[in-house]
């Protein structure tokens, strides 16, 4: 598949899709998609219009088990089984902006999530970066992919380098607007990303749907 091909253009001749392959490799679930709502995070701001996310899971689907103390106070990240997985270029393109210094935090279920939600205001004023937490950009034919919420010190490419699709990037990690490790995918067409319009995203043709788990390892060998 030609992961990277534009779909139709807007107005301004900016293409309003792109195709890209799956991030990484083994059980992923389904959050926050688009397929289900727009805008598919509950706003438009910082052009996550089209935003979805993908929380690591272990064969069988689950996270972390849900313990007493997961409902009462925050967890290690490393806890949870994807924490470190290994995150893959969905794209060939160039990097266009890597961040990388900030610190993983615990994660928040239960009671500790809400108390993490009330900060989340905080995070948004503070702007994008804040959200995203460590990230690459990849530009691709004037389309900018954002992967975020990486581990860190664990990207492995630097701006100005050219990746080809599956190519390692970083690892999974849980920093920025987080309550536990996944990774957040987005599109836009300029790098001002509080100026950016969201792209329209698919993954090997089609837009997965909350709730469903994607072996990533099943779909490229049917691809």
């Amino acid at each position: 598949m030609n992961h990277g091909r534009p779909g139709g253009s807007g107005q301004n001749g900016t293409p309003t899709s792109i195709d890209l392959a799956y991030p990484f490799s083994g059980c992923w679930l389904v959050q926050n998609s688009p397929a289900n709502r727009v805008p598919s995070h509950g706003t438009h701001a910082f052009a996550t219009t089209y935003a979805i996310d993908f929380v690591p899971v272990s064969e069988d689907g689950r996270a972390a088990p849900i313990t007493l103390g997961s409902l009462v106070r925050p967890e290690p990240a490393n806890r949870f089984p994807g924490f470190g997985r290994p995150i893959l270029a969905p794209v060939e393109g160039v990097v266009v902006a890597v961040h990388d210094s900030e610190p993983d935090h615990p994660a928040y279920r239960g009671f500790a999530s809400i108390r993490y939600a009330l900060t989340q205001n905080r995070r948004a004023a503070a702007g994008w970066g804040a959200l995203a937490g460590n990230h690459i950009l990849i530009d691709s034919g004037g389309i900018i992919v954002a992967l975020c919420h990486l581990q860190r010190n664990s990207i492995q490419v630097t701006r100005g380098q050219r990746v080809q699709t599956g190519d390692a990037l970083g690892r999974c990690g849980n920093f920025g607007n987080s309550t536990e490790p996944h990774l957040h995918v987005q599109s836009i067409d300029n790098l001002d990303i509080a100026r950016a319009n969201a792209v329209r995203l698919t993954f090997d043709g089609s837009l997965p749907t909350n709730g469903e788990v994607i072996n990533a390892d099943e779909t490229r060998r049917a691809h």
